[in-house]
This record gives structure tokens, sequence and C-alpha cells, in this order.
């Protein structure tokens, strides 16, 4: 077991170096005529970056000193984002290079063949008359006539012009700064809708065993918001701020609150503190909580006033509401208990079950669950790491439905590891649920 996992590691490790080495021959040795000042610069960048990357995972995983986490956080999950989008448009630049060369052939193709110059064949008079003349004046004679053909020829030759970059560098610098200029655009872009805090989304959801008293009610939820080192007290209270605004009768936080210890974290989620609901704030684990002490959060939280549910259910007035704890908690003896949760529930009432992953949904079908509330998939957070995400879960982002349970799914509020979003913007919804008797 120990041979393949360090088979796997020097695999990765391998193709890992040779992209980085496909991004320094394509950004830096391609686009520099020969050694100098610019090639040392972007080697460096292309060197320092992926040791940053790894020594801002390493310290995370590691406990690192929280200020040491905090300063190699931005520069090295940044890095992460930015190669990945160097390579996706250095890959497209592949397909323009051919395109650029055939642009340039017709541009310098001359328009029209020069016609040949041939020598006129001397007379054979001049050459019985030159062998007449003595040797010294003939030698006279070429000089002179050498000397006359000479100045006009210097005289309409052009002058001299510098020599450009070739064809080949000239190629390598257009695709080069648009592959740059296009990665750093798409980051920064991505990466200010994080840090500028997620936006509202409303969905309205039928439920038929609601009644009609319960028509109209709103629960706002949010899910991933990833307190860390990069996103801390001053995110937490932008996300507080959106949900308070949106006046909701319940607040449903479904996982992956943090990324680090209590000690680390306490503060930035103090201003979890202020949130605001008629009918209170609950919270369910997220995997990443039992990466960073599950049992220690779920105090934190309640210290907080938030209603933590873990494998429990609260009937409320119209309808139960329940909450069961994520698949990353069997591994402490903690996992999810849908049995002790909804198995003596009255199916009469309509349930909403709040679960951290998707892939919780088949057991809540299994327990007539109405709407199961979920995160964790980021809606694939880097496109296009959706089509991956897809892939590993039932539903990406959004509503859908399987037999008489519906479940939605919220793209979070946060970022895991890069603060940036591409294709799958952050969002906190306000699920509005609707009674087919009203």
């Amino acid at each position: 077991m120990v041979i393949v996992f360090v088979v796997v590691v020097v695999l990765a490790l391998a193709v890992f170096g040779g992209l980085h080495w496909y991004l320094w021959r394509r950004l830096v040795r391609d686009t520099t005529a020969r050694p100098g000042v610019s090639r040392r610069v972007g080697t460096a960048v292309l060197v320092g970056g992926p040791v940053l990357m790894f020594a801002a995972i390493t310290s995370e995983q590691t406990g690192a000193p929280f200020w040491l986490q905090q300063v190699l956080a931005w520069p090295g999950f940044l890095w992460m984002a930015l190669s990945i989008y160097l390579l996706l448009a250095l890959l497209v630049g592949e397909a323009v290079r051919p395109l650029l060369r055939r642009a340039l052939d017709r541009r310098t193709a001359p328009a029209t063949e020069p016609e040949p110059v041939t020598e006129p064949e001397p007379a054979p008079a001049d050459v019985r008359e030159a062998a007449h003349v003595p040797a010294g004046a003939r030698a006279a004679g070429e000089a002179g006539r050498a000397s006359e053909a000479s100045a006009p020829a210097s005289a309409e030759a052009p002058a001299p012009t510098p020599a450009g970059p070739s064809r080949r560098l000239l190629i390598s610098r257009v695709v080069g700064g648009a592959a740059a200029a296009a990665a750093v655009g798409t980051v920064g872009y991505g990466t200010y809708g994080v840090v500028s805090g997620p936006k509202v989304k409303r969905v309205t959801v039928p439920l038929a065993k609601l009644p009609r008293a319960a028509h109209g009610y709103r629960i706002a939820v949010v899910s991933d918001i990833h307190l860390g080192p990069v996103l801390g007290r001053g995110f937490a209270q932008k996300v507080v701020d959106t949900i308070n605004s949106t006046q909701p009768d319940l607040i449903a936080v479904v996982g992956d609150l943090v990324d680090g210890s209590v000690k680390d974290l306490g503060p930035a989620a103090a201003p979890l503190a202020q949130l605001r609901a008629r009918h209170g704030a609950f919270f369910v684990t997220g995997n990443h909580e039992y990466f960073s002490g599950a049992e220690e959060w779920v105090a934190r939280v309640r210290e907080l006033g938030l209603n933590p549910l873990e494998n429990v259910r609260t009937e409320l007035a119209h309808f139960d509401l329940a909450g069961v704890n994520d698949i990353a908690g069997e591994d402490e003896g903690q996992g999810p208990d849908f049995a002790k949760a909804l198995g003596d529930r009255d199916r009469g009432r309509a349930c909403v079950l709040l679960a951290h992953q998707p892939v919780q949904i088949h057991d809540a079908v299994d327990h007539g669950v109405d709407l199961q509330l979920s995160g964790h998939t980021h809606g694939g957070q880097l496109w296009p790491g959706n089509f991956i995400a897809d892939l590993a879960n039932p539903t990406l982002a959004g509503l859908e439905r399987y037999g008489d349970t519906q479940l939605y799914v919220s793209r979070g509020a946060g970022a895991w590891g890069p603060p940036t979003r591409v294709g799958a913007p952050s969002d906190i919804t306000v699920v509005e649920l609707a009674s087919r008797q009203a």
C-alpha cells in the first residue's frame, strides 16, 4: 500500500512539474529572444508560484501558526487558480498559432514575381577591339567603368533598417500575452465575485403536505461559507448582513462553515451571533467541520445562538425540520442517522431536511422527506470543474425532484482553496415554501 501511495505521489508530481515546464516554455522561453532580466523574472514567477501553493496547502494541513497560513494562503491559492487558466488559455493558443502563421505569410508574401535580369553578351567587335588596346589603358578604362557603375547603385540602395523580432518570436509573444491577460482577467473577476459577497437567489418550492397557513414561508439557505486563512471575519459579516436583509422566517446553515480550529477562527465566526429570523437559525455539520474539530464547532455555534441539528428533528408549527450529520462523521462514529432523526415522525406532516451533501438524497427519499436542503458542490466553483462535480453528485446546483422528494443544492457563499469562482457564482438562497392548498 505504501509503495502504491509513493508511486501515485511521484506520478502526480511528474505531471504537475511537466505542466509547469510547459507554462515556462510558452510564457517565458518562447517569448524572450535571449537570456536576460525578463527571462529571469518569468522563471522566478513560474517557480515561486507552485512553491507558494504547496506551502499554503501544507501549512493548512499541518496546523501551522495561523498567521503563517494567512500569509501563504492568498498568493498560494491564487496561483492554483491562475495556473489552471494559464494552461487552458495556452492550449487554446496552440490552435491559434497556425492561423497566425498563415496570416503573417500572406502579409509578407511579394505581390508579383520579380523579372529575371540577364547579362548582355559583349559584341564580337568589342572583343576584337579590346584585343588591340594596351594593358594599362584597358585597366584604366575598366576602373572608370566600374566607378561609373557603382556610383548610381550606391545612391539608389535603401538605408538599412533595424531587425525586428522573428516571426516565431512575434507569434509566441502574441499568444503568450493574450493567454496571460485572459487568465489574469478571469481569476481577477472570479476573485472579486467571492470577496464582494454572495448574491441573493430566490426559489419557490411547492410542497403537497404543507398547510395553507405556511404558504410563503421563507427559509434562508447558506452553505459552504468556508471561513479560514483567506475568508475571515469581514466576509462572515457580509454573509450575515445579506441573510438578515432577506428577513427570513428561518435560517439554515447547511455545513462547511469553517476550515480551521475554533482557536484560530472563533473570532471570525463571531458575526453569526447577529443572525436574525422569526423561528431561529439552525446548523448541520459538513465534511470540513470534521477536518476542523466538529465537536468544538458544534459547541461554538450553539454559543453563537444557532441550533445544531445532530441527527435530530424539531417540530415547527406547520412542518418538521430535521438535520443529519455529514457522511465524513462516520470515521468518528458521528455519521448521519436517518432512523434517529426521522424514524418515528408523522409522515402526514411536511418535512424539510438539512443535509450537507446531495448524495444523502437517497436516504431522504426512503424516509419520506419532502424537501432536502444541501450544499457541498460549490456548483463546481472553477470551470471546467463543474463537469467533474456533476459526475460526483446527483444534483450539481438548483432544484430537482427524486420521486416524491425534492432536492435543492446551493452553490455556497464562500470558496475552498482559491478564493475564486468561475462559472459558479456564490449565493444565499431564499427558499419560499408554497402550499398547493393555497
